[in-house]
């Protein structure tokens, strides 16, 4: 593939009318596209977060165009900070920019920790399927996490040491979801300083499932 990659600054606008602060990784021609949503803003999470980094990385010199932003409230974006409820029309922003320059590939929508639970609990008919990395489980309701009753695929990863939902707890938790699969990183705990391979191999995994790439 040829390496056809540029890295851009690019102001996202919600629904509601906020401007957020994002950064996009373009290819002339990708094979998907992805939202990457960082962890809780109100405790350091912005989009330069180690594991939004490296899941931008990753997917980024897999040929994917990707966007990484931050939350309303936070890191130069508008707004307020609304406990993982309007913070879903910043998700939706972020598809919205991705699927309005390629809207023929699949859209994956992933997130790490606050903003993995926001993720599912985004509902958009243009995405593929979800990536959450170490869900909480626990920001939104568990019933607006509609991504659990869709039949796309789910995969979510969490340190096998998580200090807020270990594999065995998330896996009771989503017992009854369609099409979701949970991997533990082994030796990992809520902050990722180890096992970001896992996170890596679940993402590419995701991505052939999506795209036979």
């Amino acid at each position: 593939m040829a390496d056809d990659r540029s890295d851009e600054a690019v102001t996202l606008r919600t629904a509601d009318g906020l401007a957020l602060r994002a950064q996009l990784w373009t290819h002339e021609d990708p094979v998907a596209t992805a939202v990457i949503c960082h962890p809780h803003p109100l405790y350091g999470g912005d989009m330069f977060n180690n594991v939004v980094s490296t899941l931008y990385e990753h997917l980024g010199l897999a040929g994917v165009a990707c966007v990484r932003f931050n939350f309303r409230g936070s890191g130069g974006s508008e707004g307020h900070h609304d406990k993982g409820n309007d913070e879903r029309l910043d998700v939706l922003a972020a598809i919205e920019e991705l699927t309005g320059r390629w809207p023929d590939v699949p859209l994956i929508v992933a997130g790490y920790s606050f903003g993995a639970d926001v993720s599912l609990a985004v509902d958009d008919r243009r995405i593929a399927g979800w990536l959450a990395v170490a869900p909480p489980l626990r920001v939104v309701p568990m019933e607006d996490m509609v991504a659990g009753t869709d039949p796309r695929p789910k995969r979510i990863v969490t340190g096998s040491q998580d200090d807020f939902r270990p594999p065995d707890q998330a896996r009771e938790a989503t017992d009854r979801w369609t099409n979701c699969e949970i991997t533990a990183a082994d030796g990992a705990n809520h902050f990722f300083a180890v096992g970001l391979d896992t996170v890596c191999t679940t993402a590419t995994g995701l991505l052939h499932e999506l795209t036979d790439h």
